[in-house]
């Protein structure tokens, strides 16, 4: 009977670990995965606003509004 009690307590106590264990990290994984999302999602981004910043329309309106900033009255 008590070798009985103290498979019993054993096995508690390896429950107890896995679930203290479980519940310790349980979104390990998930900071890197969005951290990689995100960086994608800005590079993809950026990529736009230089493809949009060299395009002719956007470059001579930049032109005009820094010529107008730095003209003096």
């Amino acid at each position: 009977m008590a070798e009985r009690g103290r498979q019993v307590k054993g096995q508690i106590c390896l429950l107890d670990a896995r679930v203290r264990t479980a519940l310790a990290e349980p979104d390990e994984g998930a900071a890197t995965a969005e951290y990689a999302v995100v960086l994608v999602a800005a590079t993809g981004f950026a990529a736009v606003l230089v493809a949009l910043l060299k395009s002719g329309a956007v470059k001579s309106l930049l032109q005009a509004l820094v010529n107008k900033a730095l003209k003096v009255v």
